[in-house]
């Protein structure tokens, strides 16, 4: 069958959230598509779909992620526009994606991982070690608040909601000491004037998935099939089929705080995971390795590993 390329009378259309980081996910998926095929920008059109997590009221209130819905506030406008056909093809921080999508569409295209690390941000200090007893930490994210409590229980986490020029805003307003951002967000956004420190991964594993951006589409879709196939990062891919795994076993959601990291290495993949208390009291991890083609295997058996180290009452977010 031939392959039907967007143009500028028929373009290709990409859904998006609006915020400055979800713009620069479409537009780099857009450069990478037109490179490949050789097309120009107009063959593309950047559909802004708002989200009901881009609420402002919420994103102002700053309460915990599953108060207020799930990591589906993110997605469920634009997975409704992609079933409809109102969009083509639906741009995603893999990070923030459910380990399941809805009946008709797949997410089985990865563009190359950026930098997988955390960043922590501060004007005053570049590291944890160097906060004083009683800071106040701002995140959002169980993950990380799991983890700051585990290592520094002496310090104090508040709930710090928004994009990263929110964020960046409330922490120059004082409402924290520091916070934490993806390096892969501050890469993508160019933001080298950002007082941040890249935290290592041995210090802090970073969320399953982070630092990858996924495309979504619809599964009858061949035609679109073929032509995300030519941007597809292979390795990106089998390691987050490891991650994903891991997470989706664990029954990952936004109540979980969980971390997981694949890294290949020949024909080689390592995994490693943890799983928190949400209020970092207790911590277990897993560092193990396969073969690549097994990464999904390994994933689900890590998980359940760490199912039964855990014991009965660690898991109460899975009641």
């Amino acid at each position: 069958m031939t392959l039907m390329l967007p143009s500028p009378a028929s373009p290709l259309k990409i859904g998006t959230r609006g915020s400055p980081l979800a713009l620069a996910q479409a537009y780099e998926t857009r450069a990478r598509l037109g490179a490949a095929f050789d097309l120009p920008e107009a063959a593309f059109e950047i559909v802004i779909i708002k989200t009901s997590g881009d609420n402002q009221a919420l994103i102002a209130a700053d309460k915990p992620l599953k108060e207020l819905g799930g990591k589906g506030l993110f997605t469920k406008e634009i997975e409704e526009d992609l079933l409809s056909g109102a969009i083509d093809i639906a741009v995603h921080s893999m990070k923030d994606m459910p380990v399941a999508q809805p009946q008709g569409l797949l997410l089985d295209t990865y563009l190359p991982r950026e930098d997988v690390r955390d960043a922590f941000v501060s004007p005053n200090v570049s590291g944890l070690d160097q906060l004083a007893a009683g800071s106040v930490v701002g995140t959002s994210s169980l993950r990380r608040r799991a983890q700051l409590l585990n290592r520094r229980p002496d310090l104090k986490v508040v709930e710090f909601r928004g994009n990263v020029q929110t964020r960046l805003k409330k922490l120059g307003a004082g409402v924290a000491d520091c916070t934490f951002l993806a390096m892969a967000g501050l890469n993508r956004l160019n933001m080298d004037d950002v007082p941040a420190t890249a935290v290592n991964v041995e210090d802090m594993l970073p969320a399953v998935a982070q630092g990858a951006i996924g495309i979504e589409r619809r599964a009858d879709d061949s035609n679109t099939a073929d032509l995300l196939a030519a941007i597809h990062d292979s390795q990106t891919g089998q390691r987050l089929a490891a991650e994903r795994a891991f997470l989706a076993a664990l029954d990952g959601s936004c109540e979980t705080p969980i971390a997981g990291l694949a890294e290949l290495d020949g024909t080689t993949l390592r995994l490693r995971g943890e799983v928190l208390r949400p209020d970092g009291s207790e911590a277990i991890a897993a560092d193990e390795t396969c073969a690549i083609e097994d990464g999904a295997d390994l994933g689900r058996e890590m998980a359940q590993s760490l199912l039964k180290r855990a014991g009965d009452g660690f898991f109460d977010w899975r009641q």
